[in-house]
């Protein structure tokens, strides 16, 4: 039995992140009777695949031996891919699923391919012709997740219909029975799975954006700093979720912050990214309400990536962007700082009224919280403008991914995707 070492808590929360159900047990699979003769199936050791490069490709090769007592007459092999990945055309005895975008997963490819040969007890077997995968524009940190079973695996709900292979059918190619394979899974002989982690030779730059605000003392003001993924990888962030710095404008109080951000000083929060990962364009904001106490003169403050190791971000120069505060009869604050993204909206509440300027847009498609431009208006007094190249502060808020894939964890299913074995690549 193959497995990645993990925290198993984090485990049972990563199942609903990337890959979907592709790879999942289907529903009502069980093992065979412990009166009769059992399959045992167990997966040989699949090394990490390192250094490739967008726009190639790769082999993925699969062994697995009949460590049972009697002879199988067909056996599946499943190959489900992160979103940086692509299956190639695959044999006519293969499937293949493309998985598009839903609930902020991007987009991801499976392949399920039938062998319809008889499997010996105690013989080990390999694909005549390994299986090959794309390497996309966007991959990072990739992951194949790789079963043999003598069912077929793939999510029943799933409203895309596989597609078959139209290359020449592939056998199976029994090796010598000396070639090393794993221990089967005791629970569930009939399967066993492994997580290849795949790691690309790419970049994904996090880009920070702050904000522009204005008002009079006594108003409150919503502040939406944001942090970008700008590619052109789309980000794992899993293990370590980067965080970000905000200092608040002085003679400012904040009334209302997020869970995830908690007060490391006066006037300063720490705020992680709440997600394990982001599409290219995708963004997380950072929403907290301000009450403006007194106007000071110049009052700025910022928001920043914390010194944490990020060897996929080699663009140090946008990690830092400004929050400007303007308070009527203090004067307007000015210089100071990169803002980062492009025009968006800034809102007060309780009393005063908001003006936008430029226009708002999402970032990107997925594990962001979209944005509007045009204006907006609230209570009847005072004011509050955007300026320049600064940050959506509108009212719109950011939420986490929801484990949504989290109903398939039902007993028996046995497969794991995208476990994360990081420690080696940070």
């Amino acid at each position: 039995m193959l497995r990645t070492v993990v925290d198993r808590g984090r485990l049972l929360r990563r199942t609903a992140a990337v890959i979907g159900a592709i790879g999942l047990i289907a529903l009502g699979a069980a093992p065979a009777s412990a009166d009769g003769p059992q399959p045992v199936l167990a997966l040989g050791p699949v090394s990490p695949v390192v250094g490739v490069k967008p726009g190639s490709s790769f082999g993925m090769p699969v062994v697995f031996a009949n460590k049972g007592t009697t002879a199988l007459d067909k056996v599946f092999l499943t190959y489900s891919a992160s979103p940086g990945l692509a299956h190639q055309e695959l044999p006519s005895n293969c499937t293949r699923s493309d998985v598009s975008e839903e609930d902020g997963i991007p987009s991801h490819s499976g392949a399920v391919c039938e062998f319809d040969q008889t499997v010996k007890p105690g013989a080990v077997y390999a694909p005549e012709k390994t299986l090959s995968l794309n390497v996309l524009d966007r991959a990072l940190y990739e992951s194949v997740w790789v079963s043999v079973a003598t069912d077929r695996l793939e999510d029943p709900d799933r409203p895309e219909h596989p597609v078959p292979g139209t290359g020449p059918a592939v056998k199976l190619t029994e090796l010598p029975s000396t070639t090393p394979v794993g221990d089967s899974d005791p629970e569930h002989p009939d399967r066993d799975s492994a997580e290849v982690p795949v790691t690309a030779v790419n970049t994904a730059d996090l880009e920070v954006t702050g904000a522009r605000l204005a008002g009079r003392v006594g108003d409150t003001v919503t502040l939406e700093p944001k942090v970008t993924d700008a590619g052109p990888a789309w980000l794992d962030l899993y293990p370590r979720i980067p965080q970000v710095l905000i200092k608040m404008p002085a003679g400012t109080t904040v009334t209302e912050a997020r869970d995830n951000c908690k007060k490391v000083g006066p006037d300063s929060y720490s705020c992680g990214l709440t997600l394990d990962w982001l599409d290219v364009g995708g963004s997380v904001r950072f929403p907290f309400t301000l009450r403006i106490d007194k106007a000071v003169p110049g009052a700025r403050g910022s928001i920043a990536l914390e010194a944490e190791e990020r060897p996929y971000d080699k663009n140090k120069k946008n990690d830092t962007a400004a929050i400007l505060l303007d308070v009527d009869g203090a004067g307007s604050t000015t210089g100071g700082g990169s803002t980062g993204g492009s025009g968006s909206t800034t809102t007060t509440g309780g009393s005063g009224t908001a003006s936008a300027g430029g226009s708002g847009s999402t970032g990107g498609s997925t594990g962001s919280s979209g944005s509007t431009g045009g204006s907006a208006s609230a209570g009847s007094s005072g004011s509050a403008t955007t300026g320049g190249n600064l940050a959506s502060t509108g009212s719109g808020s950011t939420l986490p991914l929801a484990g949504a894939a989290a109903a398939a964890l039902v007993a028996g299913t046995g497969a794991i995707l995208l476990v994360r074995r990081r420690a080696a690549r940070n």
